[in-house]
């Protein structure tokens, strides 16, 4: 009979009872009392960038996409940059640009700031707050009682947003209350991933320098004579007050970089990939770290230092590896240790014994939540075969030396293809050892594939014979049958990068490269009047003026057919020279200006992505990304 009874009882309570006292709660609810709700942002997602008005720049954009140019945001997002602003949107940044690791155009340096933070800045406000009047009381509650300095009450409009600092162990409690009644309660905490930029120059963003030359709307260059005695003048001239091809005032009007030894740049597809992951998410910060290189390999750039391909004064002073877990260790460093046998693989590659790296105590390293690769197509010889392919005079470029190592053909270059799959297995052995990338979550590691360069629209085709995009020097012609020789070499190249990614349990990010077909290096016009940015000619000036255009109006990053720099493009955009006096201790005459014409249309970024080209790869490797940190969330 007791039980019985008490079985009534509780019938009662569950029937009559709970509903009633949840009916009188209801009326204490914040969410209810004054129907508001509290909504947050981060007011700077992207630590990379130090100011927020350059994050807001894209957030805003990103906001307005259609649902159609969602599907391909960050070149959507570019697209319309570009239309805005063709000179491009990244030279107001670059001051502000907040690197991993020391750059003279940088404006702090994240490993004496500390690479994890210790708060981030949140913007929050109530939404749906009808016919609320008057001020709200904002109260901010730190999770951690050790953390008690970011308590604090905020007054003001119940329509105005409030800033405040959460700290990023922990996060904070936040309500809000209206004349005394609570309006609404959350808790907050902000997800701070780490994402590490590492690679060659198509990581690195080369042919897209953060601020391009400006070329002189009355002035012409001469650039000497060629051995064989062709006259070379009317070639487009920077501004300003310089004398002589080379001297100080020349060359402060030089391209610049985020990294200029490294032609690392903010259109980079690594760093638009962080970009884009640090917009889509309100409650996401990207901490991101660039270390990537132009002419860097697996093994000379990579596990060894390589100094880049430009002399100035933030050039890398550590290899990629060893610079990674620096700044992992924060302001402390990582300290170096001694590697005689764990990368040679058994003799395999003798250029690793005996090799110093910095490694960083497990306790102290950052986790690293994503790591961005692009490597392998220098230690492939793959630079070597596109210089074979576009070179009428061979002889010129081994002329060179060092600054573009040597042409060869496919045949040559199958030995590297071979030696490749020795690196990819040093390289995955370093990360998870240097790295402490846990080696069941190797899939954070996404290695990029590279894009087809010389496709036409038929996606088998190749570009024909011809100067096309070339014009720029005499030396330069597209062979379609070299061309295509170094097409095949980069399938094989494609398929040795998936298999090492599967044999390692890396993610692979590949299916942007049938994107390129009908994008590539040829594409445009060579005739009258395409429009200037589709035009594939030089401009000269002849008979008193300029054909077929004016170098002043170049616009370099104006939305084109092409997602590739041709030499004409790299000439117009980053227009790179070496001082007068380097190149006379080089070539140890003075008939130089040819050769300085010869690296303003190579090592300015010729044959790499344009900034659309690198937005297209970067939606790719964001796809992956997702993937990857849904997984882990």
């Amino acid at each position: 009979m007791i039980f019985f009874m008490a079985g009534c009882v509780m019938i009662f309570i569950f029937r009559v009872f709970l509903p009633v006292m949840a009916l009188i709660l209801s009326f204490d609810s914040p969410a209810n009392a004054a129907g508001g709700s509290i909504s947050w942002r981060l007011e700077n997602p992207f630590r990379y960038l130090s100011d927020a008005k350059h994050i807001d720049l894209h957030r805003e954009v990103y906001a307005n996409l259609s649902i159609e140019e969602r599907l391909y945001p960050i070149l959507s997002v570019e697209r319309r940059l570009a239309k805005a602003l063709p000179r491009g949107w990244a030279a107001p940044v670059l001051k502000n640009v907040c690197n991993g690791h020391p750059g003279a155009n940088g404006g702090c340096d994240l490993s004496k700031n500390s690479i994890t933070p210790s708060d981030h800045m949140v913007v929050a406000s109530l939404d749906g707050v009808g016919d609320l009047k008057g001020n709200c009381v904002w109260k901010v509650r730190a999770a951690r009682k050790t953390l008690r300095k970011y308590n604090r009450e905020i007054r003001g409009a119940c329509d105005a947003p409030v800033r405040f600092k959460s700290p990023y162990r922990g996060g904070v409690s936040l309500s809000v209350r209206h004349n005394g009644d609570p309006v609404d309660e959350i808790r907050l905490k902000v997800k701070d991933i780490f994402v590490v930029g590492m690679g060659d120059s198509f990581a690195s963003g080369e042919g897209n320098p953060d601020v391009a030359v400006t070329f002189s709307r009355e002035r012409s260059a001469v650039y000497g004579k060629l051995p064989q005695g062709a006259l070379l003048a009317g070639y487009p001239a920077r501004v300003g007050p310089w004398r002589k091809i080379g001297d100080s005032d020349f060359l402060k009007k030089s391209a610049r970089w985020v990294n200029q030894a490294c032609h690392r740049s903010l259109y980079s597809h690594q760093l638009r990939t962080a970009l884009q992951l640090s917009l889509e998410d309100p409650h996401r910060s990207v901490t991101y770290a660039d270390f990537a290189c132009a002419g860097a390999e697996i093994t000379q750039g990579v596990f060894r230092l390589d100094k880049g391909n430009e002399w100035s004064p933030s050039r890398p002073s550590l290899s990629q590896l060893s610079a990674v877990a620096n700044v992992q260790c924060g302001e402390r460093g990582a300290p170096d240790r001694d590697y005689p046998h764990a990368f040679h693989l058994n003799g395999a590659i003798p250029y690793l014994s005996d090799i110093v790296l910095k490694k960083c105590p497990k306790k102290r390293a950052r986790r690293i939540d994503l790591l961005l690769l692009s490597i392998g197509g220098n230690d492939a010889g793959f630079s070597r075969l596109v210089a074979n392919a576009v070179l009428a005079d061979e002889t010129m470029l081994r002329k060179l030396g060092g600054w573009m190592g040597l042409v060869y053909g496919a045949d040559q270059a199958k030995g590297d293809l071979v030696a490749l799959k020795n690196r990819y297995k040093s390289l995955n052995r370093a990360l998870h050892n240097l790295l402490h990338i846990p080696w069941s979550q190797s899939d954070r590691i996404i290695l990029t594939a590279y894009p087809l360069l010389s496709l036409l629209d038929d996606g088998k085709s190749i570009c024909p014979d011809g100067k096309a995009g070339m014009g720029v020097l005499e030396a330069f012609s597209l062979s379609t049958i070299k061309a295509g020789d170094a097409e095949k070499l980069a399938e094989q190249l494609d398929r040795e990068m998936k298999r090492a990614a599967g044999r390692h349990g890396w993610s692979f990010a590949h299916r942007h490269r049938p994107a390129f077909a009908g994008h590539s290096i040829c594409a445009g016009a060579n005739s009258f009047n395409p429009g200037q940015a589709d035009d594939l000619r030089i401009p000269k000036f002849q008979d008193g003026k300029w054909s077929p255009f004016n170098p002043a109006d170049y616009q370099p990053y104006s939305p084109r057919a092409r997602w590739f720099r041709t030499p004409n493009d790299a000439y117009l955009t980053g227009h790179f020279h070496v001082r007068r006096t380097l190149a006379r201790k080089l070539l140890g005459n003075k008939k130089l200006r040819w050769f300085q014409l010869l690296l303003a249309s190579t090592y300015s970024g010729a044959f790499h992505p344009t900034a659309e080209g690198q937005a297209v790869i970067a939606d790719q490797v964001a796809n992956v990304a997702r993937r990857v940190l849904k997984k882990y969330r």
